[in-house]
């Protein structure tokens, strides 16, 4: 395993363990990165260690104290340099094994708690937890970079000033988390799952990881059913991903997938969640989106899927949610199963309305209907405006193909 890809899978693991012994998230952000630099240095003449993680920790550890303790020097704080001192024993005397257990669910309630502003707690999330750029965070809620930078600031701040403590709330306190919580997985999986940027479609690492949180939050709150939903269907739609892309990275269509390599595992599970969950009365956003993403994983073909339930539950979806994204989905949904022509009004009628002109899947969708009807030109026109939208490399080379292969047929 490379640096590189310690870094993707390990980072934000090492980040929450940092945050947690400082109680400081610049100077924990600070810290993995003069760990990492440490390591690049280091690794290469003596070989990477047994426990890559823990030396990263333990490196992180020291350069931030050692960071601190240069600053108190130059401020002459004799205060600071005392507390630094003690802060290096009781960091220094920390078992590994403690070092090592998983702090990202503190994390993430630390970065939800109520008293910075909504706005911010996912974004923050996603920065810290995940180590999502700004930019990529920006792009994922549709706003400017240095919009977006201002909030990650400011909720920092907050959480430093107001003295904001780094645990998992007491179970009466949970309720008034968990929707940002769930959110929060919610994100995390989506742009594992369809990366906003970068070459590849899916970033497993971060899929995984969202995976992984899901489980932690579902055992925490055994009670919440859209919990159990969300897991469902992070498992559902996972249970595809060797599917999704040809060895080349190239994309692969639903339709054109080969379902003999689905993950059944994974489908039973979470088949059996979304059952439980809404057995147990789940109507909210996650148990529709489940229960449509069942539909599909029991499908035997694109042909054989029940399209008119995934379009009802879009309805449904819209209804507990209202989103113009959900609508196009709605839209691709009624396409399928009343007749493309029906669809693509509702695609026209949300292009009108403005709302998605930055979301380069409205354009791919309106293209796509427009080839199936062989109106090969508008489908064209759809295919270039989207093109002039997307930023994953992987969805720009497929929307290429599409844009040539309508193209030969003017």
């Amino acid at each position: 395993m490379n640096i590189e890809q310690i870094y993707r899978e390990e980072s934000g693991r090492i980040l929450a363990t940092l945050i947690r012994l400082l109680g400081d998230l610049d100077l924990a952000e600070d810290a993995v990165q003069e760990a990492f630099a440490a390591a690049l240095a280091a690794w290469p003449k003596t070989g990477a260690p047994a426990n890559p993680r823990a030396w990263l920790v333990s490196a992180g550890r020291n350069k931030a104290v050692d960071l601190l303790r240069r600053r108190a020097l130059l401020e002459s704080k004799r205060d600071e340099l005392a507390r630094l001192n003690t802060l290096a024993e009781q960091v220094a005397d920390v078992p590994e094994e403690t070092m090592l257990q998983d702090e990202r669910l503190r994390l993430i309630f630390t970065c939800c708690h109520p008293a910075l502003p909504r706005e911010a707690q996912v974004p923050l999330t996603l920065r810290t937890l995940c180590g999502l750029s700004t930019e990529e965070i920006a792009h994922a809620f549709l706003v400017p970079v240095p919009t977006m930078a201002q909030r990650l600031v400011r909720a920092k701040q907050k959480i430093r000033d107001a003295g904001i403590p780094y645990r998992v709330p007491a179970d009466e306190e949970l309720p008034d988390r968990v929707e940002t919580v769930l959110l929060v997985v919610y994100l995390v999986f989506n742009e594992g799952y369809n990366a906003s940027a970068g070459d590849a479609l899916v970033r497993r690492e971060l899929c995984g990881e969202a995976i992984r949180l899901g489980r932690l939050v579902h055992g925490l709150m055994p009670g919440e059913p859209e919990a159990q939903a969300l897991l469902a269907l992070m498992l559902l739609h996972d249970s595809r991903r060797d599917a999704r892309t040809t060895e080349s990275g190239e994309i692969v269509l639903l339709e054109e997938q080969d379902r003999s390599r689905w993950h059944r595992d994974q489908i039973a599970e979470g088949l059996e969640l979304v059952e439980n969950a809404l057995g147990r009365g789940a109507r909210g956003p996650y148990a529709l989106q489940a229960a449509i993403a069942a539909l599909h994983a029991q499908a035997k073909s694109v042909q054989e899927t029940d399209w008119h339930q995934i379009a009802a539950l879009y309805e449904l979806l819209w209804q507990v949610q209202p989103s113009p994204v959900v609508e196009l989905n709605r839209a691709v949904a009624v396409a399928m199963a009343n007749g493309l022509s029906e669809g693509l009004l509702l695609l026209d009628a949300l292009q009108e309305r403005g709302e998605l002109r930055e979301y380069y899947l409205l354009p791919a969708a309106r293209g796509d209907l427009l080839r199936r009807m062989e109106r090969w030109e508008q489908s064209g026109e759809a295919y270039r405006e989207a093109l002039a939208l997307v930023s994953n490399e992987a969805e720009r080379k497929f929307l290429q193909r599409r844009l040539a292969e309508v193209q030969g047929k003017i």
